[in-house]
């Protein structure tokens, strides 16, 4: 069974917090062995639900080609037995794409080379606006309903971080003061029901899952997230990467006992609204148990 690239749950990266941290700009994207699966699944996404995975405003096209632009100078530089520019086009693994065709919108073109989701965020009077977005693989939400939303309201369901809150100002400022040089990133996870990396349902709209259940049959979904301020526009990129592992597959990694001891005491901590944003409501209680007794044969003394 594959390892975990990413395990934030280790307690490194507590949910509901910002827990942003400084990114070196060489680590911008991180293309792996999955690229083919999740360029494939892309394009799948992008002839079934192309509403809803792609939009944009208007005026965005210059800041849409300044990210596709640093995209494919930062790809073919940091990875170049991956990815080289051929006339017009970039190959991505041995696959030409043609980033200067003029009938797809450049973000488009951006997202069509790596396995990461694309936000653009605009500073607008009352806050910053999602204003374009190449989304395939959301975590349970909506692009279609983010779309054109300040920050706060695009956060309105997340506990504490709504508007009026001390997290929402706080994310302002940082959005605010986000300097072209020095990018950051963050990790974010949940525990859900499904593998599938298309959810753009809110868990709030899916029936509450509470049926008995296999830590195989329960997946670990890990969102690496980065901000980069765009040097030109002055807008900032989203970069969201998903990875998805059963939580059975935790048992294997060299600190299993470690991992899952900690994973238990997180899950159990979350408050009721917490809980009930993640999903869990009905399966909470299980999934603890189901750790900790996990947790206690892979090292006694738990």
């Amino acid at each position: 069974m594959t390892l975990p690239t990413y395990t934030p749950y280790d307690g490194s990266s507590k949910p509901f917090t910002i827990g942003l941290m400084p990114l070196d700009m060489g680590r911008w994207i991180e293309p792996d062995a999955d690229l083919p699966r999740y360029l494939g699944e892309k394009q799948h996404l992008l002839e079934a639900h192309r509403d809803e995975i792609f939009v944009a405003e208007e005026d965005t096209e210059t800041a849409q080609q300044e990210c596709l632009d640093l995209l494919v100078n930062h790809l073919c530089e940091a990875y170049p037995a991956l990815y080289r520019r051929i006339g017009n086009f970039v190959e991505v693994a041995g696959k030409p794409v043609d980033v200067w065709e003029p009938s797809l919108p450049p973000l488009l073109k951006a997202g069509s080379l790596i396995a990461d989701d694309l936000v653009i965020m605009r500073r607008k009077d009352d806050g910053w606006h999602l204003v374009a977005g190449y989304v395939a693989f959301p975590s349970s939400w909506s692009l279609k309903e983010k779309f054109g939303r300040p920050m706060q309201a695009i956060h309105a369901d997340v506990p504490g971080f709504g508007e009026g809150t001390r997290n929402a100002t706080l994310i302002t400022r940082i959005f605010d003061s986000l300097q072209t040089a020095q990018p950051v990133e963050r990790m974010n996870w949940s525990v859900n029901a499904t593998g599938d990396l298309f959810l753009p349902a809110s868990k709030y709209r899916r029936p509450p899952q509470a049926a008995a259940f296999t830590l195989a049959e329960r997946f670990a979904r890990v969102e690496r997230q980065t901000l980069r301020k765009l040097p030109g526009s002055g807008d900032i990129v989203f970069t969201i990467r998903v990875y998805v592992d059963p939580v059975a597959a935790i048992e294997h990694h060299p600190k299993a006992a470690v991992l899952v001891q900690s994973l238990a005491n997180q899950l159990e901590t979350l408050d009721e609204h917490q809980t009930a944003y993640k999903g869990l409501a009905l399966q909470k209680a299980a999934l603890v148990a189901k750790l900790r007794t996990l947790a206690r044969r892979l090292s006694p003394v738990c």
